[in-house]
């Protein structure tokens, strides 16, 4: 049987139901659970032998402002090398707990790429080995990728806008 999209779909909705979402921008299968089944999930792409999603590309997270409840979203890409599938996760947390199950049992690389995604963003992997810092500076007190500042300071006074055509 070859893995496609549909097959993954059937899967997953025979084992976690409607809970799931599903959407196929660009080409990839993009899955969208609730926070607390990652770790579920990825454990089922993991081990699931038809499916063997056993590699983890990338870890990372967007942030949302507009989208109250669930402003940020931590984003898993896995590959299937054997049938060169390439498949999303997503999670929605809140910006007051954004927290996450660790995924660094299932993949020890994982480690450093949630620790980056704690360090711009503030999702707090839960269970994480060595939670902390790994690119800015330890009294930082705010996460940099966040889009909870200004692009420019309004008062500068040294560019004229008219120069730049704005």
């Amino acid at each position: 049987m070859t893995l496609n999209h549909d097959n993954i779909k059937q899967q997953l909705t025979q084992k976690f139901g409607e809970v799931l979402s599903f959407d196929e921008s660009y080409g990839m299968l993009t899955v969208v659970a609730p926070a607390e089944q990652n770790l579920k999930l990825l454990q089922f792409f993991y081990e699931n032998q038809s499916l063997g999603f056993r590699f983890l590309t990338d870890l990372t997270a967007n942030h949302y402002p507009e989208r109250k409840g669930e402003e940020l979203c931590v984003v898993y890409h896995l590959h299937n090398l054997i049938d060169n599938v390439r498949l999303r996760l997503k999670v929605y947390v809140p910006v007051e707990k954004p927290d996450v199950f660790t995924a660094t049992k299932l993949f020890p690389g994982a480690n450093w790429m949630e620790r980056e995604t704690y360090d711009f963003f503030g999702i707090n992997f839960v269970g994480h080995p060595d939670l902390r810092r790994i690119l800015n500076a330890d009294e930082m007190d705010y996460f940099p990728m966040r889009k909870e500042y200004t692009l420019e300071d309004p008062q500068r006074t040294d560019k004229d806008d008219e120069m730049f055509g704005r």
